[in-house]
């Protein structure tokens, strides 16, 4: 459907075009008011459906051959997942498997396996007939297996780690090297944990980074005999990135700064910068690397705007051309390499669920069609009707200033066509709450600004994605104290600037964010009407702890000990005092406080946040009296379950939010929505009859 505005209108949405597509952020009254107007001025939506809104796309990974002559994808079609090759020189893709559980896939080097990895095992497919398909590691078992990477010294490698003995107390770690036959070749044997590695062209161990002493420790290995060059503070980012030619390897890091930055790594400890954000804002999001060599070509940042930045000129001058011909989206790309090599380019925006992929040419400088991702129905898996995205909210990046004078980020989306001032303002703080909104499509905020309602992210102190300092100055205040302080700062600023209705304001969230929707209810309820808390800890201390004696939970990553890592933003759980502290100001220790409507979200298979604290939390507002409302899916976890489950929270939430708020009424359920609310609603508080 073709819009028609009148004149200034136009200009209108010509300068919102500009703001989006720059990294000028709305902190100023008029760089927002000129947001505000072009979206007042856009048609309003027609409502669209929760299927619509929440669909997916069929596409889970897909990657280019390091020769860019080839493309393989994994795509959803029902309950399965299928393997596709696309040879560029033929149209016509094939299917490689009819069913397969991987979930991520990547090329050998020498481009004639695809390896298909899945939480269990790793696969190896050949390609054109080398030996069929076969499990060559087991992700599971007595001993653990962590995939590095593929092995740049050999033709068809992967690196893997390899630990020895029982978690809580490994005795030894080995860096392996495995062959698409499965076949394994001890590359280094270390007491120590091994959580990186770096092999030369003739495929000896010329660095490795290990635990020490809870650090990181980076080492160059000479005659196999291992040096320190770089300690790294467990707080701290320092990823290995490949090695150069002179044998320096590059890295990943904030050591020595703020952001994380792209670095050389010299043989004496030196730093040398190799890029930087420009606008001394974000860190880096990722670094795309050249597929045989492994060396940094492109570096990409998406904490406030989406931008991509190429290291070498001839980089650059193909990246210029992509983008002019795709000017203002959000780009990934894949770059094959010799004669003939084409790159994968991926299109992304805040406004559609879906991607698309086209294939460029370096020798002619010209794009041409690849794959469109196929929307699908996430509750059916099967074909969905593809959203208008001229009818979806455009996100604004903000800055503001918190009452101590930090200055924050966030996102705002506005309903297209509404008054700002008399919308319902929903926030949504992130989870984590070591995390942070990007400028990317999410189904919650544009189903609720389908609603009529404007959206607020904060990305609060303690987000990650916008440099050290900021993620350290939540200085472990993750009570009722700065954090929180922030989320409110940056409501009360929003609606002093005209978005939004005073009275009526909710504040929905997940995980950290439910947690802060609970905070926000139960100390501003003058503030806040209503909270939506999806798989929340009503004691953030008490999570904590229980996630450090969950086997399941006790790392955050492949890299440090949880324990480790907490100490290093500030939280010690052995701590008494702090832990009292963030109990006293915990959502559970003030349920007399309470005097707002609240919807609770639980999974009896969450391993991220305990069901019994939520019932227990649930329990004791039901014994106060309080309005509390209970959705608990016995099958669901952390993620919120099937898209069945997904949906009816989504419904519970309009329904909320409707009644407390005064937005649109969601669309009446069918008999397998209603059905699943009948098991999984425990305590239906008033939102049922």
């Amino acid at each position: 459907m073709k819009l028609s505005l009148p004149v200034a209108g136009r200009r209108l949405f010509a300068t919102l075009c500009v703001l989006v597509a720059s990294p000028v952020l709305a902190g100023n009254d008029a760089t927002l008011q000129a947001y505000v107007d072009a979206e007042r001025a856009r048609a309003v939506a027609p409502p669209l459906s929760r299927g619509v809104l929440l669909q997916r796309g069929s596409i889970t990974d897909i990657r280019l051959s390091p020769d860019g002559r080839r493309v393989a994808w994994l795509r959803e079609r029902g309950e399965q997942r299928e393997l596709w090759l696309r040879t560029i020189a033929d149209a016509a893709p094939r299917r490689l498997l009819a069913d397969t559980p991987a979930k991520s896939l990547d090329w050998s080097r020498d481009g004639r396996w695809l390896l298909l990895r899945s939480s269990r095992d790793l696969q190896a497919v050949a390609v054109a007939g080398q030996g069929g398909t076969g499990r060559i590691a087991m992700f599971e078992g007595a001993t653990a297996l962590a995939m590095l990477d593929t092995d740049v010294s050999q033709p068809a490698a992967v690196l893997l780690v390899e630990r020895e003995g029982p978690a809580a107390a490994p005795t030894a770690w080995r860096l392996l090297r495995v062959d698409m036959r499965g076949q394994r070749t001890v590359v280094w044997q270390d007491p120590q944990r091994i959580v990186d590695a770096i092999l030369d062209v003739r495929g000896r161990l010329a660095w490795l980074q290990r635990m020490e002493n809870g650090g990181l420790v980076i080492l160059r290995v000479v005659d196999g005999k291992p040096r320190p060059v770089l300690r790294c503070d467990p707080s701290r980012r320092c990823a290995l990135r490949g090695m150069a030619a002179d044998g320096t390897p590059w890295l990943r890091t904030d050591v020595h700064s703020d952001r994380s930055r792209l670095v050389r790594l010299g043989l004496d400890g030196r730093l040398d910068e190799v890029h930087s954000d420009p606008r001394r804002i974000a860190d880096i999001d990722r670094l795309i690397e050249d597929p045989v060599d492994r060396r940094p070509r492109f570096v990409a940042y998406r904490s406030t705007a989406a931008h991509l930045h190429a290291l070498a000129p001839d980089d650059a001058a193909h990246l210029a051309v992509v983008q002019s011909m795709l000017p203002g989206r959000d780009l990934d790309l894949q770059p094959g390499v010799g004669e003939g090599a084409h790159w994968l380019v991926e299109i992304r925006s805040p406004q559609a669920p879906l991607r698309r992929w086209r294939l460029y040419d370096p020798s002619t400088r010209r794009l041409s069609p690849l794959l469109d991702e196929q929307p699908l129905d996430r509750r059916t898996g099967g074909p969905a009707v593809a959203l208008p995205e001229a009818s979806l909210a455009r996100p604004m990046p903000l800055t503001w200033t918190a009452s101590d004078g930090r200055r924050l980020h966030g996102f705002l989306w506005l309903p297209p066509g509404l008054d700002a001032k008399r919308a319902p303002l929903v926030v949504v703080p992130h989870g984590g709450p070591w995390n942070h909104w990007k400028p990317e499509y999410r189904s919650l905020s544009q189903l609720l600004a389908n609603r009529g309602y404007a959206v607020f992210e904060p990305n609060f102190r303690g987000s990650t994605g916008h440099g050290r300092d900021y993620m350290r100055a939540a200085d472990a205040d993750f009570g009722n104290g700065r954090v929180q302080r922030d989320v409110v700062d940056g409501t009360r600023w929003l609606l002093a600037q005209g978005i939004g209705d005073p009275d009526r304001v909710g504040i929905v969230g997940a995980s950290f964010g439910g947690y802060s929707a609970l905070l926000g209810a139960t100390f501003e309820p003058d503030l806040f009407k209503v909270a939506v808390a999806t798989v929340p800890p009503p004691d953030f201390g008490w999570v904590l702890r229980w996630l450090l004696r969950n086997p399941e939970a006790l790392e955050v990553s492949a890299v440090v000990p949880m324990e480790t890592w907490l100490r290093g933003q500030g939280i010690d759980v052995t701590d008494k005092a702090m832990m009292d502290r963030l109990h006293a100001q915990s959502p559970l220790a003030n349920v007399a406080r309470l005097r707002r409507p609240v919807l609770l979200v639980a999974g009896g298979e969450d391993r991220r946040v305990g069901v019994a604290g939520v019932i227990e939390y649930a329990a004791r507002l039901k014994l106060a009296g309080k309005d509390v409302a209970l959705l608990m899916d016995e099958q669901a976890g952390h993620d919120g379950g099937t898209p069945l489950a997904r949906e009816a929270r989504t419904y519970l939430i309009e329904t909320m939010l409707h009644r407390e708020l005064g937005g649109a009424a969601p669309a009446a359920p069918d008999a397998e929505l209603r059905g699943y609310l009948r098991r999984n609603l425990r305590l239906p508080g008033t939102l049922v009859p």
